[in-house]
């Protein structure tokens, strides 16, 4: 009779009581609490600390409970910069665009002529810019939850079916996915587009989301292609190529204002095919995204020490282009590479193997993020100490040339 009462107690708590799966598993599931009671708060973690074992305190909380403006955007004050306390208003308002944003209109522009596109992020709608194809398109858009193990998955899963899906992910984040990349989408090649947002330095996020390793991570893989634009153009135009490519492929930005220069220099994408923006010959530098904007000011740097210096825009960095690192060999003593990510399996190293493999002895210096963990901080500051600003760069090239 008690073990038949202890069942039957048992079912019901399972249809009641929302932590019987912790319970299952030998953990004393206390809640949920109000987050905003103190009281409460206060009653349940006394009674946690009486249990002897394992325990979860279920906890319910708003985001920007008690202040107006957060609770009506919380998404905005997730990380806030200055702002007024009356409105909620920043001090300072974003007047220019940045990449996201370019990200944003472009899918909502896509989504318009394809009907085949859907969009796919792991809880961030708002940072990796989806919101507005949300509202658009919502029965194309997915919001998977903080999973992007499953946000890939899923994304074969449509691909397979015949539709065209867009995971928007920041670049520390995809290193979670990384099993169901290589097994998922690029076993099987199937046309999934990764938008990777916020690659490079980040700054003041952290070491953590220092998005630093994706050209090393995917690029080791089959089957997958990876480029990245020079500005806010080429965004656009990458996007347009990745969506029509038909296999795997990640198309890389950074974080922050979108590169405006360089608008006369658009030449049609082609799978691993770089643009020449300046030929001369000597000194030949090969960037890749963000930095051919600071390879822009190396070059300038440069010319006035009497120097002549191409500009070649890497755009993919995997398959990379052959054939205008051969090309710059025959016309340049020195090559030089420039990316925003860790040595070790980035474009620097793959051209130098290319050298290497051809009989190509022409000087190469590799400009990179070293092979370590990148503290947070101001990220022009970061870019100094670590030398792959304009500055560092060319004092660099100049100290080897002689």
């Amino acid at each position: 009779m008690v073990s038949q009462i202890r069942k039957a107690k048992s079912s019901v708590k399972q249809l009641v009581i929302p932590g019987m799966f912790y319970e299952d598993m030998g953990i004393t599931y206390l809640g949920p609490v109000d987050g905003h009671n103190i009281t409460a708060m206060t009653k349940v973690f006394k009674a946690a600390k009486r249990v002897k074992g394992a325990v979860i305190v279920h906890v319910i909380t708003q985001k920007g409970k008690g202040y107006g403006p957060a609770e009506r955007h919380p998404a905005r004050f997730h990380g806030a910069e200055p702002f007024d306390i009356e409105t909620g208003i920043p001090s300072h308002p974003r007047t220019v665009a940045n990449y996201t944003d370019i990200f944003s209109t472009v899918m909502c522009k896509l989504g318009q002529r394809d009907e085949d596109i859907v969009a796919i992020t792991a809880a961030m709608p708002d940072g990796t810019g989806l919101k507005r194809f949300r509202n658009m398109y919502p029965d194309r858009f997915f919001d998977v939850g903080i999973a992007e193990e499953h946000a890939v998955t899923f994304a074969a899963g449509l691909a397979a079916g015949g539709l065209k899906p867009i995971v928007a992910v920041y670049s520390s984040f995809l290193q979670r996915a990384y099993d169901q990349i290589l097994h998922d989408v690029c076993i099987q090649n199937l046309p999934v587009v990764f938008a990777i947002d916020r690659a490079g330095l980040v700054g003041s996020d952290g070491e953590t989301h220092q998005g630093i390793f994706d050209f090393t991570y995917l690029s080791g893989i089959p089957n997958m292609h990876i480029c990245a634009p020079k500005n806010k153009w080429e965004l656009s135009d990458m996007m347009k190529f990745a969506v029509q490519f038909g296999a795997p492929i990640a198309v890389r930005y950074p974080r922050g204002t979108a590169y405006a220069g360089l608008k006369d220099f658009r030449a049609p994408i082609e799978l691993g095919r770089a643009e020449w923006i300046y030929r001369e010959w000597e000194i030949a530098l090969f960037a890749v995204g963000s930095m051919v904007k600071t390879a822009e000011t190396v070059r300038d740097l440069l010319k006035k020490e009497g120097y002549s210096v191409s500009l070649i825009n890497a755009r993919f960095v995997k398959p990379i282009d052959e054939e205008s690192v051969l090309e710059a060999c025959r016309d340049h003593r020195m090559i030089v590479t420039l990316e925003e990510n860790v040595k070790s399996g980035g474009y620097g190293e793959k051209v130098l193997d290319y050298m290497n493999r051809s009989g190509l002895r022409n000087q190469c210096i590799n400009i990179t993020i070293p092979d370590a963990y990148v503290e947070h901080g101001n990220v022009e500051l970061l870019k100094r100490e670590i030398g792959i600003d304009a500055e560092s760069i060319t004092k660099r090239i100049l100290e080897e040339s002689r």
